[in-house]
């Protein structure tokens, strides 16, 4: 359990039997890379460990339709979508494929935030669930690669275990759109979102307050360590200290490092460790989880470094042999793209991105600051 005894890890190995296709962006590992990375360092013993569960079709129907859920467990017992059914819940679309697991993949990740949820709200502590996150989903269509919204069914499980401050932090490098969707206007929940400007889905946008309780900040391309510094210590930090919640949930999207294909940020993963550090001390229970990422060695690396750091372990300058075979045996699964640099087998911090701070970072982090 997560507390006295330390934090936990909760994953499975459905996400490594499981891909959305050769040809879409989430074929290549993630979480299974971090379990066995981590396994690798000597980082998750069995005590540190939870399998997750796969949540019910009634549990999700806490924000997600019946019709929508009863069409996901469909598609994955028939393998196909009929017309109608693409149209209304957009699955089996170029985005939202039809794939085996289609309705326990995402069921899986939905469970472990779950159970992590209702942990935490027992006994504090902190759990990284690096196969959540999830959050685009809708309540009655999948989105942007998310068929199921973990992040809002996280937070609605917190609720009904009577923990009511929430602070959600997002640093994906993509907006929150469904989690906004469901907690817009909601006081006992903040919401913070970074995210490429001019980037899908095209929400977010600095203006937009959700209502009062989101803060949006969209930042521009080539986003360097630097300036995601400004961006914790100049509205992070002080939104989330002032708002005194009863919990944290982070959301560490690996898609704002350089080296991702689907977005054109620069940080190093040391911006979001410097964020989840700063963070855990701000809350008694604190829920991490992945998100976006599509570099199968800077995702691996990423989460299991933000696992290392969570539960207090030393962070080498150089891999062990074993932990280097873990990265070394990975691959793009196709498409054509470079091999990974040196530094991407033999290290799990990158190499630090620092650089100017742009004016438009600093006017934008005022006008926030001014609301």
């Amino acid at each position: 359990m997560p507390g006295p005894e330390g934090p936990l890890f909760i994953g499975s190995d459905i996400y490594r039997g499981s891909s959305y296709g050769r040809n879409h962006p989430l074929r290549v590992p993630r979480v299974s890379t971090v379990m066995d990375l981590s396994r690798a360092l000597g980082w998750l013993p069995r005590e540190r460990f939870r399998l997750s569960p796969r949540a019910k079709p009634a549990a999700l129907t806490a924000w997600h339709t019946p019709a929508y859920v009863a069409a996901l467990k469909a598609a994955e017992a028939t393998g196909e979508v009929d017309d109608e059914t693409r149209a209304r819940h957009h699955i089996g679309t170029l985005s939202n494929p039809v794939f085996p697991q289609i309705f326990s993949r995402p069921a899986t990740g939905a469970g472990g935030v779950m159970l992590a949820a209702e942990m935490l709200a027992r006994q504090g502590g902190a759990i990284h669930v690096p196969g959540g996150g999830t959050h685009h989903g809708l309540p009655d269509r999948a989105n942007g690669f998310c068929y199921l919204n973990d992040p809002v069914l996280a937070m609605l499980a917190f609720r009904a275990f009577g923990v009511r401050r929430i602070a959600y932090v997002d640093i994906d490098a993509h907006h929150c759109d469904g989690v906004e969707h469901a907690f817009a206007g909601d006081p006992e929940t903040l919401l913070i979102s970074t995210h490429e400007e001019n980037r899908w889905p095209f929400s977010g946008l600095l203006e937009d307050d959700g209502g009062g309780n989101c803060f949006n900040l969209p930042l521009p391309k080539a986003l360097n360590d630097s300036e995601m510094r400004a961006v914790l210590h100049g509205l992070i930090l002080p939104r989330v200290s002032a708002f005194a919640p009863e919990a944290i949930v982070l959301q560490a999207g690996a898609d704002a490092v350089l080296e991702d294909p689907l977005a054109r940020l620069a940080l190093s993963n040391n911006a979001h460790a410097e964020v989840m550090q700063a963070l855990r001390p701000l809350a008694p229970r604190f829920l991490l989880l992945g998100g976006g990422g599509y570099n199968p060695w800077t995702v691996g690396r990423l989460w299991t470094l933000l696992w290392g750091l969570l539960s207090g372990q030393e962070i080498p300058d150089r891999l062990p042999p074993a932990a280097q075979s873990v990265l070394g045996a990975l691959h793009w699964g196709g498409g054509g793209r470079p091999p990974p640099e040196a530094h991407l087998i033999t290290t799990l911090r990158d190499p630090p991105r620092e650089g100017p701070v742009r004016p438009e970072v600093r006017d934008r982090l005022a006008r926030l600051a001014g609301r």
